[in-house]
């Protein structure tokens, strides 16, 4: 179970490199991304940033092997925003909700599709 403390700093944790990789990464090939969530160890040494990118799955791929690539500068800017006493190493990995949300709606509008055929041939 995750306490109050842990999930603001989840927060802020997130907000900030959002806003590291908009305002200070100058790497072309991160693109269009959105930090969607923050997920810390117990104990605040490491941190997994969720993401999803704008565009096909390529793009997405190649956005975040630039932000792995960035991780160290991303953390070392990060580590002048935050006033705890340790840093997490950062892990980028691609959100993947969203996309399992899309896929569902679309099965769920097939069986609709499908059902609707049944009734009128009825």
């Amino acid at each position: 179970m995750t306490s109050i403390k842990q999930k603001r700093l989840e927060g802020i944790i997130r907000k900030d490199i959002s806003d590291i990789i908009q305002f200070q990464l100058k790497d072309p090939d991160v693109g269009f991304v959105t930090i969607t969530d923050v997920k810390v160890s117990s104990d605040h040494s490491y941190a997994t940033v969720y993401c999803t990118f704008l565009g096909k799955s390529p793009r997405a791929q190649a956005g975040l092997r630039a932000l792995n690539r960035a991780r160290g500068f991303i953390r070392s800017e990060l580590s002048q925003m935050l006033d705890i006493r340790r840093t997490p190493e950062l892990t980028f990995k691609l959100d993947t909700a969203m996309e399992n949300g899309r896929h569902i709606d679309e099965i769920i509008a097939q069986i609709h599709e499908q059902e609707g055929n049944k009734q009128n041939q009825e």
